[in-house]
């Protein structure tokens, strides 16, 4: 039992180390830049294109906010606005896709697979999404009425105050991930020791074998679906090591993931826009499933090396 201990919180330290050498300068940088002129160029430089996705020039500000700092932003951003129901469920759709970009990407791509793949997928599903929902709902055009608001901290002020606070976010974003990554990898190395893997293998491989991915991906969707797209890098990380997971396999359950991770907390924090959260549940798990399976039935061969060409990592 010790020895299980020990194994599974050394392999939770190496993992925080990995994902963290990612997160903190990440994590800093952007905390700085949101006090910088960067946020306002980036917001002026994407008001024209809301237009393509049914949305006014202002939702431009919850989309930056969003992808370039956390979902809990984007959110905060829909809130200060005067929109219509149509106008924040699309952003609720796009912002579900594609949202903490910068640390999820660059995290993610430890796992092995190339951020331009990352980024294609997220903002494409965005997008799309975006645009769909806008030419076949033709409803919505009522005022939305938010229904929790959250209380705004107090701006830091002087460069001290907002180093300071930069300093805080990207050390509370490590003692995070450890707090969440040491103790799921101890649990994973004591099912592993005690054969539970192979038995909760079997339950999950129809679900795998219908996305196209063998059963030993179970765990890394497990971890996505539950604790998020970061932080089931690092579970990630642990198959491809140990339980010899493809790179194949290891691609489509990031795929999947991107459409579909941390399913219970990233929809439930919507619930204070007012809007149902049930479309936005559903849309995310077909898109999930369907992207998957129509991937996963191109990408047949078996086998497929990251050396090949045509690879998709």
């Amino acid at each position: 039992m010790k020895g299980t201990l020990r194994a599974g919180a050394k392999a939770g330290l190496k993992t925080t180390w990995t994902l963290g050498k990612v997160i903190f300068p990440v994590t800093l940088i952007v905390s700085l830049l949101q006090h910088t002129p960067v946020m306002g160029w980036l917001i002026k430089m994407i008001t024209p294109a809301m237009g393509v996705f049914g949305l006014s020039g202002e939702a431009a500000i919850p989309l930056v906010l969003g992808n370039m700092l956390n979902l809990y932003a984007g959110i905060a951003g829909v809130l200060t606005l005067d929109l219509s129901v149509k106008e924040v469920f699309i952003l609720a759709v796009m912002l579900s896709f594609c949202h903490n970009l910068i640390i999820e990407s660059t995290v993610a791509s430890r796992v092995g697979i190339k951020i331009w793949l990352i980024l294609l997928v997220r903002i494409g599903l965005a997008a799309f999404s975006a645009i769909l929902i806008n030419l076949v709902w033709h409803g919505g055009g009522e005022a939305a009425k938010y229904g929790l608001i959250s209380a705004k901290g107090a701006a830091p002020t002087g460069w001290f105050d907002i180093a300071l606070e930069a300093f805080t976010k990207a050390g509370l974003g490590i003692l995070q991930l450890a707090a969440i990554v040491i103790p799921l990898m101890i649990v994973i190395q004591y099912m592993r020791d005690l054969g539970w893997l192979n038995v909760f293998s079997e339950w999950f491989a129809p679900v795998t074998r219908m996305l196209g991915m063998k059963e030993n991906t179970s765990m890394t969707m497990v971890a996505g679906l539950s604790i998020g797209l970061a932080y089931g890098a690092g579970v990630m990380i642990k198959a491809v090591e140990e339980d010899g997971v493809s790179n194949r396999d290891v691609t489509l359950a990031f795929i999947f993931l991107v459409a579909c991770h941390a399913v219970v907390e990233d929809t439930l924090v919507f619930i204070p826009l007012g809007i149902p959260v049930w479309p936005l549940l559903v849309i995310r798990l077909a898109t999930a499933v369907l992207l998957t399976i129509a991937i996963s039935r191109f990408w047949r061969k078996p086998g497929y090396s990251v050396q090949e060409k045509g690879s998709f990592i």
